[in-house]
């Protein structure tokens, strides 16, 4: 079952449920004809999208909508902060080609703030999926939530069998290791199952934790990964400042804890636009490239404040 698949079985078996785009249908193209009236394209127009939304929310609805997520999150910003989050309505906001996903599109097609600019807005919870497999088990879950959620869309294809348990707030945690410990979400998750792999082939002992929400986010396993293991590695395709590096901050500075910790992210720049495989080994993202940069600075065992901002 894909993502088009599971999302006509949960609108055929609720009425409810509209689904809406703003003439993105790449992964909802047959929906028209599967679910006909909960079925809604308003065009290239993501603002006025966010406003129906709403309304039909506000009438009972489930509004599941589409767009790209730089379109979504930005353009559409202040109709999500004031029409759906203000009214904590239980709005779905599906944002396509997040992060390095949006390939050989240039910065005005680059989400890499998405994280950020969505955690900034009360009662909205945020999910970034590793991989489709990943999204097809959450899906039910975030449709069922009685927040507005906004969804990190991807199809990719899973490199593991994932924990078929899925709870908003939890994290799926993939191994558990005392020397390093990955933080990750969303694409970079096989890129991060590479990594510790290497690691490991390097006699490492290493954990790696795919979050799956951001918001709510995992506090008890983030809490204990930072008292276990020797180094926290945040690995995200997402501006440095407003992601998980941050949100770690915050947690490590509320709880008062020490650790010791590697942010790998955009540094306050946009990637340059390529095919993913290509970002990817330009941009230092590769498998490959972030265990060795893992490994470099364990070595040198000093503060990655270059990194910051």
């Amino acid at each position: 079952m894909n993502y088009e698949e599971i999302l006509i079985n949960l609108a055929e078996k609720n009425n409810n449920i509209v689904v809406m785009t703003a003439e993105n249908r790449a992964a909802i193209r047959n929906l028209p004809s599967k679910i006909q009236n909960q079925f809604v394209d308003v065009g290239i127009s993501e603002q006025t999208m966010i406003g129906m939304a709403a309304g039909l929310a506000l009438r009972g609805r489930v509004p599941v909508v589409h767009a790209l997520s730089t379109f979504l999150t930005m353009r559409a910003f202040e109709f999500i902060r004031t029409d759906v989050g203000i009214g904590n309505l239980p709005v779905k906001i599906v944002g396509a080609v997040a992060g390095f996903l949006s390939e050989a599109n240039g910065p005005t097609h680059q989400a890499i703030e998405d994280i950020s600019l969505m955690r900034g807005i009360p009662n909205m919870q945020v999910f970034a999926p590793a991989d489709e497999e990943d999204l097809l088990i959450a899906l039910p879950g975030i449709i069922n939530s009685p927040n507005p959620s906004y969804i990190r869309y991807t199809n990719s294809k899973a490199p593991i069998s994932h924990n078929k348990e899925f709870k908003i707030g939890k994290a799926e945690i993939i191994s558990e290791g005392d020397d390093i410990t990955i933080l990750t979400y969303g694409s970079l998750f096989n890129e991060a199952l590479t990594a510790s792999e290497i690691l490991r082939s390097k006699d490492k002992s290493v954990g790696l934790i795919n979050l799956r929400t951001l918001k709510p986010v995992d506090h008890e396993a983030i809490e204990e990964v930072c008292r276990k293991s020797n180094l926290v590695v945040t690995l995200e395709d997402h501006f440095i400042t407003g992601g998980l590096f941050s949100i770690l901050s915050e947690l490590l500075v509320i709880k008062r804890i020490d650790a010791r910790v590697l942010p790998i992210a955009l540094n306050n720049k946009w990637f340059k636009p390529a095919l993913l495989s290509d970002v990817l080994e330009y941009e230092g993202f590769t498998g490959e490239a972030i265990a060795d940069r893992i490994i470099k600075h364990e070595q040198e065992k000093h503060i990655a404040t270059e990194y910051y901002y």
